[in-house]
C-alpha cells in the first residue's frame, strides 16, 4: 500500500487531481498500491485487460503503437504527475496502446473496482475524470492536426514549447532544456523519422529559435512561439 503522505503531493500535482481539497485527495490516496518497473519492462500491453491505472511517480514510460508491420507511432512521454491506463481502467475495456518504462519507474496503481468505488462514494472523481478525459481528446486532436497539417519544424517548435511549460527566459537569455530521451524517441512522438527531425532541429537553430550542445538544448521561447503561427523568423 502506498502512504498517503507521500503520494497527496504527487496527486495534488497532477491535471486529474490537482485544486482538490485534503479530504478528497486522502481518500483517493489511500486506494493506490506502490509498484516499480525495471527500464524496458511493460506497464501493460495493447489488447491486454485493463484492470487498473497507473499513476508515475518518478521515471518515464512511452506510451505507443506498434503496427502489424513494426511501424510505432508514441503518442506520449509519462513522466512524474502522469496518467497512464486510465481509459481501458474506466470502461473495462481492452488496452489501446502499449506503455514501456525507459527507465527505471516507481508508480502508483488504482485498481478499477477501486476507482469505480471512489466515483460511487466521492462524485468529485467523476466530475473530474469527465474533465480530464475531455482534455486528453482535445490534446490528441491537436496532436494529429499537427501532425497531418503542420510541417516538422512547426510541430517541433510546438512540442519545445510544451516541453518548456511555464518557465520565462530572462532578457537576452535562452532557457535550457534538457528532453531526457534519444532523438529517435523525439522522432517518434512527432510523427516524423529521425533524419527529418534532425534537419527540422538544424533549421530552427538557423532562424536562431535554438542553439545545442551534447546534453541540452536552448530555447528562445517567443521565437519558437513565432514559428508555430507560421511567422517569419
Amino acid at each position: 500500500m502506498a502512504k498517503p503522505d507521500s503520494i497527496i503531493p504527487l496527486l495534488a500535482r497532477t491535471d486529474l487531481f490537482r485544486g482538490w481539497d485534503t479530504a478528497h485527495l486522502t481518500a483517493c490516496a489511500a486506494a493506490f498500491r506502490a509498484i516499480e518497473f525495471a527500464k524496458g519492462e511493460m506497464l501493460f500491453s495493447r489488447g491486454d485487460v485493463g484492470n487498473r491505472l497507473y499513476l508515475i511517480a518518478e521515471g518515464r514510460v512511452r506510451v505507443a503503437v506498434v503496427t502489424e508491420e513494426g511501424r510505432e507511432l508514441s503518442f506520449r512521454h509519462a513522466t512524474a504527475g502522469s496518467l497512464v491506463g486510465e481509459i481501458a481502467a474506466l470502461d473495462g475495456g481492452p488496452r489501446s496502446a502499449d506503455a514501456v518504462a525507459l527507465s527505471p519507474v516507481l508508480a502508483y496503481s488504482l485498481e478499477r473496482n477501486a476507482l469505480n468505488e471512489l466515483c460511487a462514494t466521492h462524485p468529485a472523481v467523476s466530475t473530474a475524470l469527465v474533465v480530464y478525459l475531455c482534455r486528453r481528446i482535445r490534446d490528441t486532436s491537436n496532436q494529429l492536426e499537427a501532425i497531418v497539417f503542420h510541417p516538422i519544424e512547426v510541430r517541433l517548435a510546438r512540442f519545445l514549447l510544451v516541453a518548456l511549460g511555464d518557465r520565462k527566459a530572462e532578457a537576452g537569455k535562452r532557457i535550457p532544456l534538457e528532453l531526457g530521451f534519444s532523438q529517435s524517441e523525439l522522432a517518434q512522438l512527432l510523427g516524423a523519422s529521425r533524419p527529418k527531425v534532425n534537419a527540422a532541429l538544424g533549421l530552427l537553430e538557423n532562424m536562431d529559435a535554438i542553439k545545442r550542445t551534447i546534453d541540452r538544448i536552448f530555447c528562445d521561447p517567443a521565437k519558437l512561439a513565432q514559428i508555430t503561427q507560421g511567422d517569419d523568423v
